[in-house]
């Protein structure tokens, strides 16, 4: 499983966490718990996970219990463009959509790796849905997995470029149509 192999690949580097108060919900009531599981990959997840520095992104969260989490109460944006100044291990984001969408507003995403699973499920929270913040992407990477999954690795490139299809001098149908609109 190709899919597996590379995220071996992203957890044999050192990391932190930089998670949106949903997502680490999620996490700490899951990760701290798996400890002997029979598929040796989600128990060096789990340590992964459990060891790495945590930063977590919350306006309503009181504390974070979570082994080395800190809680990011006030300017987030302030506090994270501090945090990548920093030396240290790569920052990583898991999930988070809302955060993500914050962190794009202010430039603060360096590269994207985005898994597309091969379904559509039609209802559910979309990573970049209504509202997010456009930005051109250059992909840096592509691979796909042995069921389908594509990891692709991305990097920001600036402002979208957009083009158009539209002719010169328009055609005879294409009056046409732009009539019918009016």
């Amino acid at each position: 499983m190709m899919a597996k192999v590379i995220m071996d690949e992203v957890m044999a580097k050192p990391f932190d966490l930089l998670l949106g108060r949903k997502t680490y919900d999620i996490f700490a009531a899951h990760w701290p718990f798996v400890k002997n599981d029979p598929d040796k990959r989600n128990t060096m997840a789990a340590d992964k996970l459990n060891s790495a520095r945590k930063y977590v992104v919350s306006k309503t969260l009181a504390k974070a219990d979570w082994e080395n989490s800190t809680l990011i109460k006030d300017d987030a944006v302030k506090e994270i463009m501090e945090l990548k100044k920093q030396d240290g291990p790569e920052i990583q984001v898991h999930g988070s959509g809302n955060l993500i969408q914050t962190l794009l507003k202010n430039d603060l995403i360096d590269e994207f790796r985005v898994w597309t699973f091969p379904l559509t499920i039609g209802t559910g929270k979309r990573l970049f849905g209504e509202g997010t913040i456009p930005v051109g992407l250059k992909l840096l990477d592509c691979k796909i997995s042995t069921t389908g999954v594509s990891i692709a690795t991305y990097k920001g490139s600036g402002k979208i470029k957009t083009g158009s299809f539209a002719l010169e001098n328009p055609t005879e149908a294409e009056l046409i149509r732009r009539k019918r609109l009016e």
